[in-house]
């Protein structure tokens, strides 16, 4: 297997992931993006001959036209595209099935508008080289970051049949304790692990949680680490692609409002408003419009739970009122702390 640098251009054999020279996530050197034709042999045959036959049987398509129809193409003579699942400010997402493994995947490709804008490449080639650090099952990882020869650029992650946070808060409405305060300390205890490794999310809101399992088993994974910064590299400046906001504003804190460095904290503010969101199907915040609502962020901690859920614990309130401060410095410092007090709420 062939690797390179996308910055320096090295090209590495064998399983490195990042160049020596200067750190960057290798992009795995692969095949073209081909229509799919359906194989007639037993599926748990070579996955090479597959995807020959495959390919055989295929028209030539221009990978980076149609990256918004990939349905039922192979993706570098491995993965096979099932369905679009969904689409974002920079790419497409498909469940594919990949014919190494014969496991489903996500496959993340970068689309068409911003596939030319070198910012929004260099964006998506950092999310990989962060995401790829993680491993927790609160956190959804980047397994690969691959490159066609026609110049389809794409991530592979972990495929998660379940359901948005979102869409579960749209469904059911306002959280009981025991269903939303485990999946509270979840999340906590993911941005913990993602802090140890010095990556903020900046954009944690319920959009970018799935719940996954069922009964007993049902958890929560938090996606998309698309914005999210390593704050150790102070070589690494604020990147902003065409028609992308760094942030949700609803779920800003203070600081990221402001345009200020953010760190752990900032992740752990946004959760509060989650959380609260979560219980009350309102937020902390209120405001005609999404400015206004920022603009309430700079003035004061928001609203307490119990003003809209009067039968909520005190605790919660006093956890959520803390993690909502203004300052930094008076919040809880780290994701554990916050998870430690929403464990403890009765």
């Amino acid at each position: 297997m062939s690797r390179r640098c996308p910055r320096c251009q090295t090209v590495y054999e064998g399983e490195a992931r990042f160049c020596a020279r200067d750190g960057s996530p290798l992009i795995e050197v692969g095949g073209t993006a081909a229509s799919a034709a359906q194989p007639k042999k037993d599926p748990n045959l070579d996955s090479s001959t597959l995807v020959r036959t495959a390919v055989k049987k295929a028209q030539p398509v221009n990978a980076i036209q149609q990256a918004g129809t990939l349905k039922n193409q192979v993706i570098d003579k491995r993965y096979q595209v099932l369905r679009r699942l969904g689409e974002g400010g920079m790419a497409y997402v498909y469940e594919a099935k990949d014919y190494n493994t014969g496991e489903s995947v996500a496959v993340k490709v970068v689309t068409p508008k911003l596939m030319s804008d070198q910012t929004a490449i260099k964006r998506l080639r950092r999310e990989a080289g962060l995401a790829m650090r993680l491993e927790h099952s609160n956190v959804c990882h980047i397994m690969r970051l691959g490159e066609t020869e026609d110049g389809l650029i794409y991530l592979v992650m972990p495929y998660l049949a379940g359901e948005l946070l979102s869409d579960r808060e749209a469904r059911d409405g306002p959280m009981s304790l025991d269903v939303g305060i485990p999946f509270l300390v979840q999340m906590c205890e993911g941005l913990q692990h993602a802090h140890g490794l010095n990556i903020i999310h900046r954009d944690l809101k319920p959009e970018n949680v799935m719940v996954v399992g069922k009964g007993s088993e049902e958890k929560v994974v938090i996606m998309d680490f698309g914005l999210a910064k390593d704050h150790t590299s102070g070589a690494l400046q604020k990147l902003t692609a065409t028609g992308i906001v760094l942030g949700t504003p609803e779920f800003m804190s203070p600081e990221q409002v402001r345009g200020q460095d953010v760190d752990g904290r900032s992740d752990i503010y946004a959760l509060a408003i989650l959380g609260f969101e979560m219980f009350t199907g309102k937020l902390p915040f209120e405001g005609r419009t999404a400015q206004e609502t920022m603009i309430a962020r700079l003035r004061g901690r928001g609203r307490p739970i119990r003003e809209v859920r009067p039968e909520m614990p005190e605790t919660l309130e006093r956890a959520f009122l803390k993690a909502l401060e203004i300052e930094p410095k008076k919040r809880f410092q780290n994701a554990k702390e916050f998870g430690e007090a929403l464990a403890a709420v009765k």
